[in-house]
Formats: structure tokens, sequence, C-alpha cells
């Protein structure tokens, strides 16, 4: 009895020193989860990807992506962090913006892994020291189910629509694990709290959400923006608004951001100049200038031609016949996914006899099959 009292003793005072570690690298939450214990989000990965809901991402299939023994057998404990990202702005209301590209509030600063992987990689550090034990650190890079296992770990519960929740910060927390050799007495997992309410799946414009709690990211806004390698569907185009970079309608009218503090972390502050700007700029960027306009922030890795895609999307969507000079400018792009949506985009903007006139310069031009059927839709 006296040595499990000595190591219950021991547990204690160190996950209150690791708390205190997390609070002075500036994280918002931790807590601890067993990594050996069964759980059923392994099945609903399984039924998600039975499905095809995945569409493109078919590194979602990894075999290793169901259980975190499966991606290092030698781990028993697993130490969640968040960091809260929770903007000063109205999602919904940018939405009225129509001249104007939005970009989602995650992605319109520094990249959250480069910040995030350098704290936690100290604070595995320290753990490492006073436990002995192996680490291994993971920030959404690497095929770890953080979301599930921050439930498990008391940082909120998985709402409706997917994402973490949190009584204290919402639906914003980026999120980084730490898995560890060493046995930590895991928190208590936290129960969910969205009981009735469905305003995050009422609010999505494309109904991505085929029940509560499961996502078919195919109809997701933030999937197709971000993921998607080929043209935007049609059924979507309407829908997608002014958005150029991700989707942010089922985080922002989630109840619980009300008790959501301004994010603390300066350098992954939320930048006005890329949360918002110019479509006609937007659309005007070559492949060097959108390199250095978003260097360092997530909306790099989608690539030019993809986000100036969804930027002629949203100047089609504008309503602003102004727009179609920036539209046209596009019509001899390299890029045919930025070809075919700008001639999308005109036959938004233009009249018929504009854009018949239009489709007699350019049409016979043209030698995609993609672009040759926007031009005929």
């Amino acid at each position: 009895m006296l040595v499990h009292r000595t190591v219950v003793t021991r547990t204690a005072e160190l996950k209150d020193k690791l708390r205190q570690q997390a609070q002075a690298q500036g994280f918002d939450a931790i807590g601890v989860a067993s990594a050996r214990e069964p759980w059923p989000a392994g099945g609903r990965l399984e039924h998600f990807l039975a499905l095809g809901r995945h569409g493109d991402m078919d590194w979602m299939a990894s075999e290793r992506r169901g259980h975190p023994l499966s991606l290092w057998p030698e781990a028993q404990s697993a130490i969640l962090v968040g960091q809260s990202y929770a903007p000063d702005d109205d999602a919904i209301a940018l939405l009225q913006r129509k001249e104007e590209g939005l970009v989602s509030a995650y992605a319109a600063r520094r990249d959250y892994h480069d910040v995030i992987k350098g704290k936690l990689k100290s604070l595995a550090q320290w753990l490492a020291r006073e436990t002995g034990a192996e680490v291994k650190v993971f920030v959404d890079t690497a095929p770890l189910m953080e979301k599930p296992l921050a439930q498990r770990a008391g940082l909120g519960w998985q709402g409706k629509h997917t994402n973490l929740v949190s009584r204290t910060h919402g639906s914003w927390l980026f999120l980084g694990a730490i898995l560890s050799a060493a046995e930590l007495a895991p928190d208590a997992a936290h129960e969910d709290h969205c009981g009735s309410c469905s305003a995050c799946l009422d609010v999505c414009p494309t109904h991505a959400f085929p029940a509560p709690y499961q996502l078919d990211a195919r109809r997701c806004l933030a999937y197709l923006t971000i993921e998607h390698k080929e043209q935007i569907p049609r059924e979507f185009r309407e829908a997608l608004g002014n958005r150029v970079f991700g989707c942010d309608d089922c985080l922002a009218v989630c109840p619980w951001n009300k008790f959501a503090a301004q994010a603390r972390e300066t350098r992954i502050a939320l930048r006005e100049d890329l949360r918002l700007a110019p479509l006609a700029d937007l659309a005007a960027l070559d492949d060097a200038q959108f390199r250095a306009r978003f260097a360092g922030t997530p909306v790099k890795r989608t690539g030019r031609d993809r986000f100036v895609r969804n930027v002629l999307c949203a100047i089609g969507n504008s309503g602003e016949d102004g727009l179609a000079v920036a539209a046209e400018a596009r019509l001899g792009d390299s890029s045919p996914l930025v070809r075919g949506m700008a001639v999308w985009a005109l036959k938004r903007l233009l009249d018929g006899e504009a854009f018949a006139a239009l489709k007699s310069r350019w049409a016979p031009r043209e030698s995609d099959p993609g672009v040759a059927e926007e031009w005929n839709a």
C-alpha cells in the first residue's frame, strides 16, 4: 500500500508540474489520456472511409491511423494540448463582403504547425527528462487522431460538426499531442454538451453533415477549397460565396464560443490583410506573388492555381459586373482550373450578348476538355 500511495503521489505531482510547464509555454489547455485503451474512433473512421466521404484525401486511409499504438506500439500515455485561435471578428458577417475574398480564421495567420510544434517539443523534452521515458511529438502532420484523444484527455468533446468543442474556448482550438512511454494517470474524458443544439448542422450551406457527428468531406467547402484538386463541382459553386480558402460557418455559430476569449498567442495572431482582400487583387496573383503573399501560412500549401480557382468562383458569386475584367484576364492562364472557373465567373457576370462575343474569341483556342465544357455548359 505504501508503494502504491508513493506512485500515485508522484504521478499527481508530475501532472501538476506538467500543467505548469504547459502554461509557461503559453498553451491554453492540457490533459492526459491513455494511449492503450480501445476506442470507437477507429470504427467511425472505417465507416467514413468505406462510404468514400474522404474524397481526394487518400492519406486518411493509412492503416496506422486507427489507434495510437498502430503509430507507436511503445506509447503508454497521450498528452494533449490546446491553443486557442479565437478570432475577434464575425465570420458569418464577413460573408457579406462580396467583393473581398474571405480566408478561414485558422489560415489567415502564421502556420500554427510551426509555432505549436516548437512549444510542444520544449514541453516534451521536459517530460522526457522528468520521466526518463521516450516521447514523440505530433501536430496534425502524422496519422494520429487528435480530436478523439483530446476528448479522452478532457479538453472538450467532438461536437455535431465533428470538431472539438471546449466549454472554455468554444470551437477555436488548435491541437497538439505528445505520446510518451511513461504511464501517466489519465484525466476524465469530457462529456458531450451539444444537447439538442443543431446550429452547426443547420448553417452548413452545402448540407455536408449527413447526420449529427458525421461529415461528408466531399460536400464541405473547406475540403473543396483546400484539398480538392479538380474543378469545384457546379452544384457547390454558388454556395461558396466569397470564401477563397476554407469555411468557418459551423465553427462560428457554436454557442460555446461566447465563452472563448480572444487568442493570446501573438505569434499566430489573425492578420487582417490575409483574412479579407479585394478579389480583383487576388485573381491577379501569379505563382511568385502568391508564394510571397502567403509565405509561412497554411494557404501556401494549396498552391496558386487552386487558390485562384477559388477566387474566380467568388468573383462569379459577387454580382459585381466590374469584376468581369479580372476574370477575363485569366482566360489565357496556364492552368485549366483557372481558365475553366474564369469562364464560369464570366457567364455569371456578363449578359448573353457580351458572353457570346467573348466565347467566339476564346472558345476556339481552348484545347482542354474541361475548360471547353465550361464554355458550352
